[in-house]
């Protein structure tokens, strides 16, 4: 097998589109054609399901292109390195976060060390994060939910208790703590179940033999707040992510141990990568 088959047939698994892989290899649709085609003939495998629609990857496409992921990762990576030449002045940190405030209290420590690193980040809650990592497309990821998982490494970072929000005329607006047992009928309003606030929240009302009555479930913080402040229910958000707003007002839950805690993830057959280790002292020291 040539690296070049496997490079072709990499950019078309991952751009679903010989045109597009084409464009994004600086070659014509025929050699990235031709390479696939000698790809699949020398070994006697289909590795796409040609269509009307265009190609899909069938199951041997799929587990090379999980191989092919790590491949050019490591190239990436080894590229990096040779640029360096001894230091950490060019690169790029791929950062995956389902929040932006811690993750970008650690970039604005990371940033000044290493002022060369371009940093990309995405969204999303905890779990995609984790298949980001599992999946090659993000290089770290600041969750605020882990389990314990050989396949990752991960570091503590800070722990914040979990509150409520509450509409300004609501009955709680004027109290400062609540008991779980009391969110019994309230109307609630949820994360999607990937998320780590929910989950902690959850747990906490299971344990106390209090079933929620989740009215919605909303994908963003932001839609959340909005969603409480019209009145549509209350809702559970970590203390650390709350913006004020004369609108709202923040209870704690008296009786229980609500809380998320945020830890920076990647992984475990990575964690010696200069960058990522780079990042990872830099995390460390702000513990």
């Amino acid at each position: 097998m040539r690296i070049t088959q496997l490079r072709s047939f990499h950019a078309v698994a991952h751009h679903g589109s010989v045109t597009r892989a084409a464009q994004a290899l600086h070659v014509s649709q025929p050699t990235m054609t031709t390479q696939i085609r000698a790809l699949e003939e020398t070994y006697g495998i289909e590795l796409f399901y040609r269509h009307g629609r265009g190609l899909t990857l069938t199951p041997t496409g799929k587990a090379l292109y999980s191989v092919s992921l790590r491949i050019f990762a490591d190239e990436a990576e080894a590229l990096g390195l040779l640029k360096e030449h001894g230091g950490l002045r060019t690169g790029e940190l791929r950062l995956g976060a389902v929040g932006p405030h811690h993750a970008m209290e650690i970039v604005a420590a990371f940033r000044p060390r290493y002022p060369g690193i371009a940093i990309s980040m995405r969204a999303g809650n905890s779990e995609e994060m984790i298949e980001g990592l599992l999946a090659y497309r993000t290089d770290v990821a600041v969750l605020a939910r882990y389990q314990d998982d050989a396949r990752l490494h991960a570091v503590p970072y800070r722990t914040h208790p979990v509150v409520l929000l509450v509409p300004r005329g609501h009955r709680f607006a004027r109290r400062r703590s609540v008991k779980l047992a009391e969110l019994a009928g309230e109307s609630m309003l949820m994360r999607e179940p990937g998320s780590t606030t929910r989950h902690a929240l959850e747990a906490a009302l299971a344990s106390a033999g209090v079933t929620p009555d989740v009215s919605m479930e909303i994908g963003s913080r932001e839609a959340i707040r909005e969603a409480v402040i019209l009145g549509l229910g209350i809702a559970a958000v970590s203390a650390r992510e709350h913006i004020p707003d004369e609108r709202l007002a923040v209870v704690s839950i008296s009786d229980a141990k609500v809380e998320t805690t945020t830890v920076v993830v990647c992984l475990a057959e990575r964690r010696e990568s200069r960058m990522i280790a780079a990042f990872l002292n830099v995390v460390a020291g702000m513990v």
